[in-house]
C-alpha cells in the first residue's frame, strides 16, 4: 500500500464517526455566526484526535483553529458548517416539504463540506504520527460562508497568516477540480426612518420610510443599465414598515447583495448603490442610515496545488457510487423540468466532446454524475465564496464533488434532502481522501510548494485587503 492509499485507509477506519458527525449537522442546522451546536462536534472529535483548539478567534465565539504538528510547511485546511434559512425540509424525501416550516437547512452541503474537510485534517494527521513527518496542520473552523462570511473576518485579523497553502471542497453535482473564479460581494443594510401619520386624516405630516425604500429599488433598477455585464445587484426587504395600509410607514429596510469580477468593481457599484439610496431619502424627507454587513474577495485558484488536487481527485476520489445509489438518487433527477433534462445532456456533450451521443445522453440521465470532469482554468465567475478571502492570503485550491443530484442547484430542498444520504457520506469521505492526500504532497514535496507560492506572489504580490472595514464586527 502506497502512502496515499494508506491515508485513504485511515480515513476510513474513522467512517462511522464521520457520518454521525456530518448527519448531526444535519440535523441542528444554524445559519451565520449562530452555530453554537455544529461546532461542538468538531470541538469534541479534534480534542479526541489529538489536535490543539484556539476557539473563538476573529471576534466570533464559533470560530476556531485546531493544530497538530510543529515546524513547517503549514498546511490549512477550510472547514464550514452553517446552514440557509427557510430552507428546513424532510430527508430522504422526492418532493418539498419541510420539516420545520420557516426553519432552516442545510441547502449547500456544509454539513458534509466542514466533516469531509474534518476527515482530511484526521486523516493526514493519522499518517503524519504514523510516519512521523514534520510540518503543521491547521483546520480552521469558518461560520456563516452563507452571508456574513466568516473567512473575510479571519483574513482581515490575520488567522491565515504564516500558514503556507489552504485546502477545502465543496459538494455539487459535478465533480471537478476548481479552476474557476468567484465574484466579489459586498452585503449591505440600507435602513429609512421617517415620520408616522394617519394615511387618511394627515398624509401630509408622514414622511414614508418605504417610500425612500421603494424609490431606492427604482434607482438601482435603472443603474443596472449602466454597470459592468459581469455587475450583479439584488435586494431582499426585512422591514416594509408594518402591515397595516391606513399608515405612513415610519421605517423600512432593505439588505442589498453587489456583486463584481473583482473587489474594486464592487465598491464602485457601492459607492453608486450609495448615493442612490442618499437621494431617495433626500426626495423622502427620510432619514438613512448605511450599515455595512460584510464583503468577500474573489477566488483566486491556485493551478499548481489545483493540478494536485485533481491527479488526487482522479487517483483516490473515486466514490464508489452503486446502482442502488443511483436509484435513490433519481427521486431527485424525476423532480428536475424536461428542459433541465435536456440541458444536461447538453453539459455532458460539451465536458466530454469525444463521446457518442448515446454516451453523453447516458451521462446526462444518471442521477448523479461522478466522472472527474477534465481540469481546466478560467477567469468565469459564479457565486461568490469567502474562500476568495484566503485566496488572497494563501495559495488556495479546492475540488468539487458530485454527490448532489446532477441537475439540482445549490441552496435547493433537494440537496437538503440529500444530506444524510449513502452518497451525501460517501461525498464527504471522498473529499477527505483528496483533501488529505494533497496535503501529504505539500508536506513531503518542496518543489510543489515552492512553485504554488511562485505562482501566487505573481498573480496577488501581497496585496490583499480586506473590503470589511475595521470597525465592523461579525455578528
Amino acid at each position: 500500500m502506497n502512502a496515499k492509499e494508506e491515508i485513504a485507509a485511515l480515513i476510513e477506519a474513522k467512517r462511522k464517526e464521520l457520518i454521525e458527525a456530518a448527519d448531526a449537522i444535519w440535523g441542528t442546522p444554524e445559519t451565520r455566526f449562530a452555530t453554537k451546536d455544529s461546532v461542538q462536534h468538531y470541538y469534541r472529535i479534534l480534542e479526541n484526535e489529538g489536535f490543539s483548539l484556539e476557539k473563538g478567534v476573529a471576534n466570533m465565539e464559533h470560530a476556531f483553529v485546531a493544530s497538530y504538528g510543529s515546524g513547517k510547511p503549514v498546511i490549512g485546511i477550510l472547514a464550514e458548517y452553517d446552514a440557509l434559512g427557510n430552507l428546513s425540509q424532510v430527508a430522504d424525501l422526492g418532493q418539498q416539504k419541510a420539516e420545520i416550516e420557516g426553519g432552516n437547512g442545510h441547502g449547500c452541503g456544509h454539513n458534509l463540506l466542514g466533516t469531509g474537510a474534518l476527515a482530511g485534517a484526521i486523516g493526514i494527521k493519522e499518517y503524519m504520527k504514523q510516519e512521523q513527518l514534520e510540518g503543521t496542520i491547521k483546520l480552521f473552523g469558518c461560520p456563516a460562508e452563507e452571508s456574513g462570511y466568516g473567512k473575510a473576518f479571519m483574513a482581515r485579523d490575520g488567522v491565515f497568516d504564516g500558514i503556507d497553502a489552504a485546502l477545502t471542497w465543496h459538494p455539487m453535482d459535478v465533480t471537478s477540480a476548481w479552476g474557476d473564479s468567484s465574484l466579489a460581494v459586498y452585503q449591505v443594510y440600507y435602513n429609512f426612518k421617517g415620520t408616522s401619520a394617519h394615511a387618511a386624516a394627515a398624509p401630509e405630516q408622514g414622511r414614508s420610510a418605504l417610500d425612500a425604500a421603494e424609490l431606492m429599488n427604482i434607482g438601482v433598477q435603472f443603474l443596472r443599465e449602466h454597470i459592468i455585464d459581469q455587475g450583479r445587484v439584488h435586494y431582499a426587504f426585512m422591514d416594509a414598515g408594518g402591515e397595516s395600509a391606513n399608515v405612513v410607514q415610519p421605517t423600512a429596510s432593505l439588505y442589498y447583495f453587489i456583486r463584481a469580477p473583482k473587489l474594486d468593481q464592487a465598491d464602485a457599484i457601492y459607492q453608486r448603490v450609495n448615493k442612490i439610496a442618499e437621494g431617495a431619502a433626500l426626495m423622502t424627507e427620510t432619514e438613512l442610515e448605511i450599515d455595512f454587513d460584510s464583503a468577500c474577495a474573489d477566488y483566486i485558484p491556485n493551478q499548481a496545488i489545483t493540478t494536485a488536487m485533481y491527479q488526487n481527485l482522479t487517483a483516490v476520489g473515486d466514490m464508489g457510487i452503486t446502482e442502488e445509489d443511483q436509484s435513490y438518487e433519481q427521486r431527485y433527477y424525476d423532480s428536475l423540468t424536461d428542459a433541465t433534462k435536456q440541458g444536461l445532456i447538453q453539459r455532458a456533450k460539451v465536458c466530454f466532446p469525444d463521446l457518442s451521443e448515446e454516451e453523453a445522453a447516458a451521462i446526462g440521465k444518471r442521477p448523479i454524475f461522478d466522472e472527474v470532469l477534465p481540469l481546466s482554468f478560467s477567469d468565469k465567475t459564479s457565486g461568490s465564496s469567502d474562500v476568495g478571502d484566503v485566496s488572497w492570503v494563501v495559495p488556495t485550491a479546492q475540488v468539487l464533488i458530485g454527490c448532489e443530484p446532477q441537475g439540482t442547484p445549490p441552496h435547493s430542498w433537494q440537496w437538503v434532502a440529500n444530506g444524510k444520504s449513502s452518497v451525501a457520506h460517501k461525498g464527504l469521505l471522498s473529499a477527505g481522501k483528496v483533501i488529505a492526500a494533497t496535503a501529504y504532497d505539500l508536506l513531503s514535496n518542496p518543489e510543489l510548494l515552492a512553485q504554488a507560492k511562485a505562482e501566487h506572489e505573481q498573480k496577488v504580490g501581497g496585496s490583499y485587503r480586506s473590503a470589511i472595514p475595521a470597525d465592523v464586527m461579525p455578528r
